[in-house]
């Protein structure tokens, strides 16, 4: 998306509704039943020092029923949320900053992803635990910590085994949240906590994804490190030190052994796309930076020219000795937000989708595009009209055993023209052909992070329920 559509997207809304059903131009797929939730940081009352990563998590729920598409969205209640609507004005800075934190205890802002787990709706923000939401009516039930078993940080970008049906995690930045410790576990299907590890990183640095293949887990660390002393010194908690290196830490998936670091050139990676082994070797999909967009040096200065993410694929040989990995870039496009048919998850895949940029790079997130890994020059790429922005694409198989990738594509748009957003529901496999149908919100969706599908079986028999 371009820079006035971004900011142009970048103001939050105000208020929470219920709509629909909406109205829907073209003709939905007949088997498109379930709900598509996302969340995005939504602050209560806007605040210019604060860091936009930190605002309340706000989740857009849209359920996709025999009736049409219903529309609804809610504020994540955390205890943030409600001490600042009691005061009437912002509290501090929640990405880094706690000077004016004045809360005994601050459950954070979940308000970068959301999912199904254990029959449980789980708001997400990797500096703090989940908290559980009403299936239906996203009503906030509060904090969880799977019984007592966890404290602390929980990622943002939990990874569900097809197979086995559990939840790996960690969570990163040790008891202070700016140090170099990792925990990471599974829960099992039904949300209990089967294994837990601590280790340490070679630095302590944002972590902000992981990957996960059938025996291992990668933890990409890359050098934008944190430092609580920086931070009391008034310095940034997050800042650019490419001399340190990127790393991999890898870890067997049942806790044996040690964890072993493979070391690659600097680099910054948010997401992962996919990561698998075979012969020998590990193999991770990125989206990888040269250096890390919006983040600063040390001395505060601001880090020009930090480029667009490409997919990389980052390889380690377990044959070798040297424990260094290799980088390659295996598509050409630029852009964010990695997704896949996520029944291939942890194994060798064919095709993923992201939000892509156009092809000058003047702006971001103007293309929905589709990579298909068995024929890399092929291009498939919904390019947006000219003001317009795209969110995170979301896969939807068509059944449960269909094909890799035979589904379809839903991703919320922003129209510039009207100040309002769009969702789209496209062919997974011909996003070249344009909206199969278009579902009109009648406000804006503001700019946000992640979401996902939510089959039908799996709303009707949650918790919450």
């Amino acid at each position: 998306m371009n820079a006035e559509a971004f900011q142009a997207n970048l103001p939050p809304i105000d208020f929470e509704a219920d709509c629909g059903p909406l109205r829907v131009h073209g003709a939905l797929p007949s088997g498109l039943a379930g709900v598509l939730v996302r969340n995005g940081p939504n602050p209560l009352y806007p605040d210019p020092a604060q860091h936009w990563f930190a605002g309340h998590g706000m989740v857009h729920r849209f359920e996709f029923a025999e009736a049409g598409v219903t529309y609804r969205n809610r504020w994540v209640r955390t205890q943030r949320w409600l001490a600042e609507r009691e005061r009437g004005v912002a509290r501090g800075n929640a990405f880094g900053d706690s000077a004016n934190d004045s809360l005994p205890y601050d459950d954070g802002s979940a308000n970068t992803n959301v999912l199904m787990h254990g029959k449980r709706l789980l708001a997400l923000e990797e500096a703090h635990l989940p908290v559980e939401l009403h299936a239906r009516t996203l009503d906030t039930l509060g904090q969880i910590d799977f019984g007592g078993a966890l404290q602390g940080a929980f990622t943002a970008h939990p990874k569900l085994d097809p197979v086995t049906g559990e939840l790996l995690f960690f969570g990163y930045g040790g008891p202070n949240g700016l140090g170099a410790g990792i925990t990471a576990g599974s829960l099992d299907a039904r949300g209990n906590v089967t294994h837990l590890r601590r280790f340490d990183a070679p630095y302590a640095s944002m972590v902000h994804d992981f990957a996960m293949t059938a025996r291992h887990l990668l933890f990409p660390v890359t050098p934008l490190t944190a430092s609580l002393p920086r931070l009391r010194a008034g310095g940034p908690a997050y800042a650019w030190e490419p001399q340190f290196g990127a790393f991999v830490g890898v870890m067997r998936r049942d806790g044996s052994g040690e964890v072993e670091w493979w070391k690659g050139p600097a680099c910054f990676v948010f997401h992962v796309m996919n990561a698998w082994e075979q012969d020998d070797c590990l193999y991770m999909d990125v989206m990888q930076f040269d250096a890390p967009p919006n983040f600063p040096w040390p001395d505060g200065r601001p880090v020009e020219d930090a480029g667009h993410a490409r997919l990389c694929r980052w390889t380690l040989d377990l044959r070798s000795h040297a424990r260094v990995f290799a980088s390659k870039r295996v598509a050409e496009l630029s852009g964010e937000f990695p997704r896949i048919d996520e029944r291939f998850t942890s194994a060798p895949y064919r095709h993923g989708w992201l939000a892509a940029h156009s092809d000058d790079e003047s702006g971001l997130f103007t293309r929905i595009a589709h990579l298909d890994h068995a024929n890399p020059q092929s291009r498939d790429v919904f390019e947006l009209p000219e003001g317009d922005a795209t969110s995170e694409p979301v896969f939807v198989p068509r059944t449960t055993d269909t094909p890799e990738g035979d589904g379809w594509i839903l991703a919320v748009v922003f129209r510039g023209a009207q100040a309002r957003s769009d969702l789209l529901v496209l062919d997974a496999l011909n996003v070249a052909a344009g909206p199969l149908a278009t579902v009109e919100i009648p406000h804006r969706v503001p700019n946000g992070f992640h979401g996902n599908w939510l089959a039908r079986d799996s709303t009707s028999d949650s918790t919450s329920d």
